[in-house]
């Protein structure tokens, strides 16, 4: 994919082909029923949204003890493919494009969520607590994987991967970033293991590596995507060796000829980004540091980001507030401010299907400028 500054001009990822450059971040938004099946309110959400370049639908689990919070999607039972078949038929038909994150847990889990002791790469637990259907409890110690759990962990990924073009997906994300079970596999402070999946980096980025290469084998490279997140201290994570980390992963995923490489709160004047930028062969989505909620400021953070060599941009909030922010940003519009965090992973239509529309045209003469070039 060669460099723009247009984040309007189409693009392809692998046989996938995109409108505009604009991505929809994987958003965890707690409305699906209580067994991980997408409710029909969701469909009309991303509907809403399916003016983007491209949809990456939130995180849904592979198996069942790999549940995080209460009423997060899934997709391992028949019901699952189900539910994220209406809604994928719905966004097709509205002329969208899906992708699905499969995401595990690990120890960020809970009993009273799944019903189900967490499992990790090591006994470490979440320093912190953990909302349940019985309110903040406090984390509980995971149980260490064992070697065929991991194994099996794996297979549980490639049959969420299979499940998810079944459900009508183009394609899934890989969800290694953000402390979850992948990314607690990489970092050093929650992978203390002294076994093949421990101990130096080549030992902790080798699970990642092998549930993309059994993803990609069960549905072809050409429509997997990995999601990173170097150096974010999310969820208690602590890597150690950043620097050293990513290189060595991006190095072993490199080959595989994946769809793309999905950076999360990416700096394009960190050197780390740079190098990722420089040594990973094929298309990279940033996903930047958004200070504030505005058509200024999501435009200039989106032209820094490609000027620096990312081919797409993902945005979280400016989606979830503004369902037509592709048509926001073309016209120089006002964005809607999210109203109500609370409202981001609890309840119904409220601060979800509600958020209003443009009302009026602005004037024709409103254009964003970005670094290198322009939004319109």
């Amino acid at each position: 994919m060669t460099h723009t500054t247009d984040i309007f001009e189409p693009a392809r990822l692998g046989p996938v082909a995109l409108p505009n450059r604009l991505v929809m971040a994987p958003m965890t938004r707690n409305r699906a029923d209580a067994d991980g099946t997408p409710s029909p309110l969701m469909a009309a959400y991303y509907v809403q949204r399916a003016s983007a370049g491209l949809i990456i639908a939130e995180a849904s689990t592979p198996n069942a003890v790999g549940q995080t919070y209460p009423n997060i999607t899934a997709i391992h039972r028949p019901e699952h493919l189900a539910g994220w078949r209406r809604v994928t038929d719905a966004v097709r038909d509205a002329g969208g494009r899906m992708f699905l994150q499969i995401q595990h847990g690990g120890r960020i889990g809970h009993p009273a969520t799944s019903g189900l002791t967490p499992l990790a790469p090591s006994p470490v637990p979440l320093p912190d607590t953990i909302f349940t259907p019985e309110g903040h409890r406090p984390a509980v110690t995971p149980r260490e994987m064992t070697t065929s759990e991991i194994h099996a962990t794996v297979a549980d990924f490639a049959a969420a991967a299979r499940n998810a073009r079944d459900a009508g997906f183009e394609g899934v994300e890989v969800h290694a970033a953000n402390g979850y079970l992948l990314h607690q596999f990489l970092a050093g402070n929650t992978n203390r293991r002294t076994d093949e999946y421990g101990g130096p980096v080549g030992g902790r980025i080798r699970f990642v590596v092998e549930v993309v290469e059994a993803v990609a084998a069960a549905i072809g490279a050409e429509r997997v995507g990995v999601r990173i997140s170097p150096g974010l201290t999310v969820n208690g994570i602590e890597e150690g060796d950043t620097e050293e980390l990513y290189p060595a992963l991006v190095e072993r995923l490199s080959g595989l000829g994946l769809a793309y490489l999905h950076v999360v709160y990416a700096d394009p004047d960190a050197p780390l980004f740079r190098r990722i930028r420089a040594s990973w062969p094929g298309a990279l989505i940033a996903n930047p540091v958004l200070t504030e909620l505005s058509t200024e400021a999501v435009g200039h953070a989106a032209g820094r980001l490609l000027g620096a060599g990312a081919d797409l941009v993902a945005l979280g909030r400016p989606f979830l507030a503004n369902p037509d922010l592709v048509a926001r940003l073309r016209l120089g519009a006002p964005l809607n401010e999210v109203r109500d965090r609370y409202l981001m992973y609890v309840g119904g239509a409220d601060g979800y299907t509600d958020y209003p529309a443009l009302d009026g045209q602005p004037s024709s003469d409103s254009i964003v400028a970005l670094d290198g070039g322009r939004v319109a």
